[in-house]
């Protein structure tokens, strides 16, 4: 049982991610009546996204760790790094990109740059997915 709850939180984060990114915030902006309501929305969208992120790394994180401090986990030995890497990116779009879009400071290039970066996570997201669901699937 445990094994698999590694895999339950990366699909939850990379699930989040897609339906997120890929599916709500184009609706969004699909049919709502104006482009600034649906900014308004989507940012509030990506403010949640970024505290799943934080939450399911640090779960994936703590999950990892054995009583040594050492990875004890198999498929932590290569997704920490993009546990890592995922939650920094999240917390980057939330506290430096996220405040630019809304102040609308040079707006073309902070929205390409949070756009990178969602796609950065949900890679990081997915690669940590792959390794959790097969390292969960190897016989032991």
């Amino acid at each position: 049982m445990s094994g698999r709850v590694p895999v339950f939180v990366a699909a939850f984060w990379w699930g989040s991610l897609t339906t997120i990114g890929f599916v709500v915030v184009p609706l969004l902006f699909a049919h709502l009546p104006t482009p600034s309501i649906a900014g308004a929305m989507a940012a509030r969208l990506f403010t949640a996204q970024s505290w799943i992120a934080l939450a399911c790394g640090l779960l994936l994180i703590i999950i990892s760790r054995g009583k040594e401090a050492v990875a004890r986990m198999d498929w932590a030995q290569g997704a920490l790094v993009f546990v890592a890497l995922g939650v920094l990116l999240a917390l980057l779009l939330e506290f430096a990109v996220a405040p630019r879009i809304m102040a609308r400071q040079n707006l073309q290039l902070w929205h390409m740059a949070g756009t990178a970066m969602v796609a950065a996570q949900w890679l990081c997201a997915g690669v940590v997915l792959w390794k959790t669901a097969t390292r969960s699937a190897a016989p032991s």
